[in-house]
């Protein structure tokens, strides 16, 4: 590859800058959280915009301004919804490309470029991205499903801020998928011609870390529904309780950890060596791991009992 190609490459574009920055702001977030508690900012609107569900409430009241801005944290729902719709959507015209010669639409083209997107010329593989947005795709129809078949919401809330946030996040990911394809035009470049032939090991390694973890999130996922119903599966309450079984018994937050493993096996199926996709991950690590620590000082706190060896995100570390 030539060192102008190189140069283009590593480029801060804005599509890293902005994922480079999000992990900023949630790192630095994330360490004044470990500060001690004399010294955590007292800002109300501050505390209000990194927590959700059961921990906006713990240990304190909350500002008659700040619940203003509430929205129930069943609209989660809809992240997924617009996930499964505009993902597929860019799913649907990839496909196309790649199958069917079909250019990507000039505003479609024009945005990816704004955002960063290079003219590669055979440095990437077309099947990678292809196969992380099928993934991401997948992971969104699970997540909607287990939104309405399988959690229990209760009246629990999240800041109006969160729930855009969340809408944007998901359109943000499926463009970061789609600027990783490699370009010719507005043509996608396939090495050989032939996409299967495209085909390595760390797609098939992608793949099954892919479904690994999300199985074992589906099964965090109906842990914690179950504790909501009772053996017929109808929910008879909305109360917590400590959930055991799976990646439980390790940590508090086995949901977000799955979360951190898919978004890890989307990075092994771009073949590693992609940055844009490591910032992505970056980002997702310190993201969750604020929440599940969050999570687990809720349970310290609400219940007396909650075994002492579990951790927070990591397993005998965190």
């Amino acid at each position: 590859m030539a060192p102008w190609t190189e140069l283009e490459l590593s480029a801060l574009n804005p599509l890293r800058a902005l994922w480079l920055t999000l992990t900023a702001a949630f790192l630095l977030t994330l360490l004044l959280q470990l500060m001690p508690a004399g010294l955590l900012p007292g800002c109300a609107l501050f505390q209000d915009l990194i927590r959700y569900g059961k921990t906006k409430c713990e240990g304190r009241s909350r500002p008659a301004v700040c619940r203003v801005f509430d929205v129930p944290k069943r609209y989660f729902s809809h992240f997924y919804i617009t996930s499964v719709l505009w993902n597929g959507f860019l799913l649907w015209h990839l496909t196309q490309s790649l199958f069917l010669g079909v250019p990507f639409p000039y505003w479609l083209h024009g945005l990816l470029r704004i955002l960063g997107a290079a003219q590669f010329q055979g440095g990437e593989l077309a099947l990678s991205a292809f196969l992380v947005l099928v993934f991401m795709w997948l992971h969104s129809l699970r997540r909607l499903f287990e939104c309405f078949y399988v959690s229990v919401f209760s009246n629990a809330v999240i800041h109006v801020m969160q729930y855009c946030f969340g809408l944007v996040y998901y359109v943000l990911i499926g463009l970061t998928v789609l600027s990783q394809v490699p370009m010719d035009g507005r043509n996608v470049y396939v090495t050989g011609k032939n996409l299967l032939m495209q085909a390595r090991w760390f797609h098939i390694l992608g793949m099954m870390m892919f479904i690994w973890s999300s199985v074992h999130q589906y099964k965090c996922h109906v842990i914690l529904g179950n504790l909501r119903k009772n053996k017929a599966g109808v929910v008879i309450h909305c109360n917590h309780r400590i959930p055991f079984g799976d990646w439980f018994e390790y940590i508090s937050s086995p949901n977000y950890l799955a979360e951190l493993m898919i978004y890890i096996s989307m990075a092994v199926t771009f073949g590693f060596h992609n940055l844009t996709w490591w910032l992505v991950v970056t980002y997702v690590f310190f993201s969750q791991a604020l929440f599940a620590l969050l999570n687990h000082r809720f349970y310290k706190s609400k219940f007396v009992s909650y075994p002492k060896q579990r951790k927070a995100f990591l397993p005998f570390l965190f």
